[in-house]
């Protein structure tokens, strides 16, 4: 667990607890929480489809017109080093981010490609079935369900694709 997370979001936690978690954490690592870095995970924690940088940067755009594609990727970055937000598998094709800081696993629908989280009490614990390479040790397991999601398995959507 990063250092950060001593106080973990739990997924019934209202927003404004949610921004404050963030402000506390940010006061906690030293990061100045300012009005740029606030929209942005605004944006991340309003966000349920685990958009990439580009997606949430046209969202804070929105909100703050003249903020760059830059700043974004920089804020991403310190909000990741930091462990205030979580990254998804990268081999989607781009980095996917998300707020949620709860234990969970992710559904993938494989003809849109939308992401929806899957709490980890719904998988049973992981157990390996062989010895692990020499001196590797695992942090973490990260299951990933594909699929379709309710919209792309609908007969018409299926017919017109």
């Amino acid at each position: 667990m990063h250092p950060l997370r001593r106080v973990r979001i739990q997924p019934d936690m209202d927003f404004e607890k949610r921004l404050e978690w963030f402000r506390n954490e940010c006061a906690a690592a030293g990061l100045p929480c300012t009005h740029q870095r606030e929209v942005l995970y605004r944006a991340l924690v309003e966000a349920k489809d685990h958009p990439s940088p580009e997606m949430l940067y046209e969202r804070v755009k929105r909100k703050i017109p003249s903020i760059s594609l830059g700043t974004v990727y920089r804020n991403i970055k310190i909000f990741l080093d930091h462990g205030l937000i979580g990254e998804v598998s990268l081999h989607h094709g781009s980095l996917r981010l998300e707020a949620n800081n709860e234990p969970h696993h992710h559904l993938v629908c494989r003809h849109c490609r939308k992401m929806f989280d899957l709490p980890a009490a719904g998988v049973h614990a992981i157990r390996l079935r062989r010895a692990l390479p020499e001196g590797f040790q695992v942090e973490r397991f990260v299951v990933e369900a594909h699929g379709l999601c309710q919209e792309c398995a609908a007969p018409k959507k299926r017919r017109s694709n």
